[in-house]
C-alpha cells in the first residue's frame, strides 16, 4: 500500500485495535476492550505524539471490538466514531451495554485487572453507516459493506484506491494456519458475506485480532475462510443428525480450532459461548 501504514496498538491477547495512517489522517480501526481501554489509548499517544486521532471505525458491537472506543474519545474527543447504523442502536440499549460491561469484567478478572474506570455508558456512534455509504477520512475514501453473519451489525470497509480491506469476523477468525469460522447469526449470511468480499479487486486484508495480510496471505485467508465455513457446517450438521450431544460437539469444535495463536486471543469463556450459539444456529437454519 503506498504511502498507508498499519500499526498494532493491541496491549492485551484478545484486545482488536490498529491505526491506519497515511500521514494526514488516523483511523483507529477496532478499539479493544474496556479495561485497557486507556492503556490502547497511551499506546496511541505514543505512535502519534502530537498528531490527532480523527476517526475510530469499529466493525461491530462485541465488547472486544468497541468498548475502548470509549476511551479513546477521552484522549481525542473529536474523533468521530463511525460504526454499522445497527450497532449504533445497540449502543444505545441498557440490557446490550449490561451485556457488554459483565463480559469485560469477567475477562479482566482472568487477566488480574479488578477495578477500572467504566466508561461504557459512554460508548457513541457519530457517523453510522449503511451498506455502500462512502466514508472520507481525509484522502482515504471507505465504501462501508453490510457484512452480516458473525453479528447483524458487522461491517467492513473497503479502500477501492489502496485495494484494502478492513475485514469483520464474519468472514472468520485468523490464526495464521487456520480460519475459525464464526456465524452467530446466520450461517447463509455468512457464507454470502463470503462471497461478496471474494469479488473485490483485494491486495491486502486487514483482519481484527490478527493484522494486515500481504497479498499471498490474503488469497490464502480467504480461501481458507470459506473452506472452513463450510467444511465446520458440515460436519456440526452430521453429528447433530447423529443425536450427539451439544457437549460432544462443542468438544470437537474446540478440538479443530482451540489451539496456538486462536487460544490466546480467545477467551474460553467466549468461545464456549460462541460456540454453543453456532450449534444452535446450525441446528435451526438446517431444521435439524
Amino acid at each position: 500500500m503506498k504511502g498507508i501504514t498499519v500499526t498494532d496498538v493491541r496491549v492485551q491477547p484478545g484486545d482488536s485495535a490498529f491505526l491506519i495512517d497515511d500521514g494526514k489522517t488516523v483511523i483507529m480501526y477496532d478499539s479493544g476492550f474496556a479495561f485497557t481501554g486507556y492503556e490502547v489509548a497511551d499506546k496511541i499517544k505514543e505512535v502519534l505524539g502530537e498528531r490527532k486521532l480523527d476517526y475510530i471505525f469499529l466493525t461491530h458491537s462485541h465488547y472486544d471490538h468497541a468498548l475502548g472506543s470509549a476511551y479513546a474519545c477521552r484522549y481525542w474527543p473529536e474523533a468521530k466514531v463511525v460504526a454499522g447504523e445497527y450497532a449504533a442502536k445497540i449502543f444505545a440499549k441498557p440490557t446490550a451495554k449490561a451485556v457488554m460491561r459483565n463480559l469485560d469484567n469477567k475477562f479482566a478478572k482472568t487477566c488480574g485487572v479488578e477495578e477500572y474506570d467504566d466508561l461504557i455508558d459512554e460508548l457513541k456512534v457519530d457517523i453510522p453507516v449503511c451498506d455502500g455509504d462512502v466514508i472520507k477520512a481525509g484522502d482515504m475514501e471507505f465504501v462501508a459493506l453490510s457484512l452480516p453473519g458473525h453479528t447483524k451489525c458487522s461491517v467492513g470497509y473497503y479502500c477501492p484506491k489502496e485495494k484494502l480491506l478492513l475485514s469483520c469476523e464474519t468472514i472468520g477468525v485468523f490464526s495464521g494456519e487456520d480460519v475459525v469460522p464464526s456465524y452467530l447469526v446466520g450461517y447463509k449470511m455468512t457464507i454470502d458475506s463470503i462471497e461478496r468480499v471474494e469479488k473485490l479487486d483485494i491486495d491486502n486484508i486487514l483482519i481484527p485480532h490478527y493484522g494486515l495480510l500481504d497479498k499471498e496471505s490474503t488469497v490464502f485467508y480467504l480461501r481458507e475462510a470459506k473452506k472452513s465455513a463450510i467444511e465446520t457446517a458440515e460436519e456440526i450438521t452430521d453429528m447433530l443428525r447423529a443425536k450427539r450431544s451439544k457437549e460432544e460437539i462443542m468438544e470437537f469444535f474446540k478440538s479443530k480450532f482451540y489451539h496456538g495463536y486462536t487460544k490466546t486471543i480467545y477467551p474460553i469463556d467466549a468461545m464456549e459461548l460462541n460456540t454453543g450459539i453456532t450449534i444452535d444456529l446450525l441446528k435451526n437454519e438446517f431444521n435439524i
